[in-house]
Parts: structure tokens; C-alpha cells; sequence
């Protein structure tokens, strides 16, 4: 339990009857995805090198001066309620170094940790106001989880890269090169937000205030107008809705974004937390920081694709369930695809031709 002793170089801890994971991996509460992209990038040689030497060419000194300059860095003395938030998820999930802390003045709600050297956690004066104490303390553990998990590099480069997109827009080789590595890195990136809400799970260890604070992301102020099972009813539909022209939709819908939608984030946390890979870590059984090393990638990889396996199987996304018949050699696929998409040019699909010995066997009762 978090007790406010100083240990592991943590100071001044906030008293918190919370479970403590000493040397958890962040592979504990990675999404499967997210895990097996970074296992097999920590496994590459020169991996770190190479990216360091990418920090000449990305804007992050400039960021820090920025944010040193222009916004109030948390401490004991600014922001101290924040300060202790962040000690204490970094003292849960024991993270040795607490990352600099930032309040910007911005009023749309959003926070992010960013760095290739150094991961620096940043939070809007939007979020700041329209969260409670245990809703902004999942939010700090989510920023502290990417943080644990590395998150801030390929943040930063994200940044960096769709910047560069919107510069070079009149090459259209170029652009289309980089913007291709930039959907495949918000993909990513999506599931490692998935991730770092799982760890802002472990450090507020209340699935309500972390249902709430994804609530108030989608509507605001007005938690008293909204129901958190309706709200997660909502991402039902949103999952099962509609037939394949809405499942393409979908896709094109949250290409451009870097976060999964509000809805399907409190749908995928409860299911987390409901899960036995949850309980496992909240009895203390969980993989350590020091085995990292001995992780093998084709593991992660294989587990990665049993989880998208499953996902398919038990979705009810109509385009998933298309996919699923045709690896499961459904008949009259032709059909259920025609069927699927009519409608796209405004037309109803189309009737097939009964045959003569079809009338016949309706025996004429029909009216």
C-alpha cells in the first residue's frame, strides 16, 4: 500500500490507502497491439541511438523552453495539489524519476507527455477545471503510464511528423510517404491510449471517477445530465450499429485522430477492469521491469494476433462479422456484401426474381 514512507528515492508522499507495484513492467497493462510494437522496438539494435540522434531535427528543445517560458511547472509551491498527484502515481507505479510537470493555458481539456530524452507531462487549464481530484488523479496516471511505457518518443515524433506533412504538402510523393507513416503511427497510437488508461486505472484504482472523467470528455460540465451505463450503452451501438457502409465509415472516421473515441475507451477500460489480467495485477502478480529484456517479440507479436483474432470473432461490427464468415467460408457471401453496401448511391437493394416453382410452393395464402 501506498503509505507515504520515502522509499526508492520517492519523497514526501502523499498518505494514500492505494496498492503499490514495485518494478511493474509496463507490459502489465499494455494493450496487446501497443506491446508487441514496442517490445520489438526496444529490440532493435540502436533503436535508442537512432532516435537520439533524431532530437536535432525535432522541435523538443524549443517545446521545453516553450513551456518552461509560458506556462507554471507543478512543485510544491504551484500547483501543489498536482505535484502531490504526480508523486504518488509515480510512487504506485514506481517510476524512479517523476517526470517535470506543466499547467498550460488552453481551454479546450487535454494533457500529454512528450520527450525524447526526457518525458515532460503537460495539462491544459480546461482539463484542470472540468475534472474532480479522483478524475484528474487517473489522468495524471495515464500521462505517468505513458511515460513508463516510453509513449513520449513516438508522441514526439508523431508531432514532428505531422507538422512535416503540412510543410511538404505540395510534394505529393513526399507527402503521401509521410502521411503514410503517420497513419500507421496514430494507429499505434490509438492503442497505446488504451494502455495508458489501463495504468491511470492502477494508480486511482476507481473505475468510477475514470468512467466519469471519460464522460466529461465527451459532455462536459454536466455529469448530472449523464449515466454512465447509458454512456457505455452508446458505445454498444456505436459497435454493432448500422450495416457495412457505416463499418467503412468508422474507419475513416478515426483515421485522422490520435485517440480512440470517448465511448469505446470506457467501453474497453470497464472491460479491463472486469478482466482476470486486471485482478492478476491487483494481487500482485505481474510481470516485472528487470524480465523485460527476456521478452520474447514473436510471443508478443503471436499474442497480439490472437487478441485482433478474437476481437474479430466477437465483434459485432458488421464489417468484423464479414470477415469472420469469410474465414469461416460462409455461403452467399456475393450476396450479404450487395446487401451490406446497397444504399450507398441512395437505392435500396435490390429484390431477387422469384422463380415459378417458388410461387407455388407459397400455396397462394399470402396476401
Amino acid at each position: 500500500m501506498s503509505d507515504g514512507h520515502e522509499q526508492h528515492g520517492h519523497e514526501h508522499v502523499p498518505s494514500r490507502q492505494r496498492r503499490r507495484f514495485p518494478g511493474i513492467s509496463s507490459r502489465a497493462y499494455e494493450h496487446p497491439a501497443d506491446r508487441s510494437a514496442l517490445v520489438a522496438l526496444r529490440k532493435l539494435s540502436g533503436f535508442d541511438t537512432v532516435f537520439k540522434a533524431l532530437s536535432g531535427l525535432l522541435p523538443e528543445r524549443s517545446l521545453r523552453l516553450l513551456f518552461l517560458s509560458d506556462s507554471v511547472r507543478v512543485s510544491e509551491q504551484q500547483f501543489a495539489h498536482l505535484n502531490d498527484m504526480l508523486r504518488d502515481a509515480c510512487y504506485i507505479l514506481d517510476l524512479e524519476k517523476v517526470p517535470p510537470m506543466y499547467v498550460n493555458q488552453d481551454p479546450v481539456p487535454n494533457a500529454m507527455c512528450i520527450g525524447l530524452d526526457e518525458p515532460i507531462i503537460v495539462v491544459t487549464t480546461g482539463l484542470l477545471e472540468l475534472l474532480d481530484e479522483e478524475e484528474m488523479r487517473a489522468v495524471v496516471g495515464h500521462e505517468v503510464g505513458h511515460a513508463l511505457s516510453g509513449h513520449s518518443v513516438y508522441r514526439t515524433i508523431l508531432l514532428f511528423l505531422t507538422s512535416l506533412a503540412v510543410r511538404v504538402a505540395w510534394i505529393p510523393l513526399g507527402n503521401i510517404a509521410i502521411m503514410a507513416i503517420v497513419t500507421a503511427l496514430r494507429e499505434w497510437f490509438r492503442k497505446s491510449e488504451l494502455s495508458a488508461d489501463r495504468a491511470g486505472l492502477l494508480v486511482g484504482q476507481d473505475l468510477q471517477a475514470s468512467m466519469r472523467g471519460l464522460m466529461k470528455l465527451a459532455g462536459g460540465h454536466h455529469l448530472h445530465e449523464m449515466n454512465v451505463d447509458a454512456f457505455l450503452k452508446q458505445a454498444e451501438e456505436y459497435e454493432a450499429g448500422g450495416d457495412l457502409r457505416d463499418s467503412v465509415l468508422k474507419i475513416l472516421n478515426v483515421l485522422p485522430r490520435s485517440h480512440p473515441f470517448t465511448t469505446v475507451r470506457a467501453a474497453e477500460l470497464k472491460k479491463w477492469a472486469e478482466s482476470r489480467d486486471h485482478q492478476r495485477i491487483m494481487d500482485g502478480h505481474y510481470p516485472r521491469r528487470d524480465e523485460d529484456k527476456d521478452t520474447s517479440v514473436t510471443d508478443s507479436f503471436r499474442e497480439s494476433a490472437s487478441h485482433y483474432a478474437t476481437h474479430v470473432k466477437s465483434s459485432k461490427d458488421p464489417l468484423m462479422k464479414l470477415v469472420t464468415d469469410i474465414a469461416g467460408g460462409a455461403g452467399d457471401l456475393g450476396g450479404r456484401v450487395r446487401r451490406g453496401f446497397g444504399g450507398f448511391a441512395g437505392a435500396a437493394p435490390r429484390e431477387e426474381p422469384r422463380r415459378d416453382d417458388d410461387r407455388r410452393d407459397d400455396g397462394g395464402d399470402n396476401a
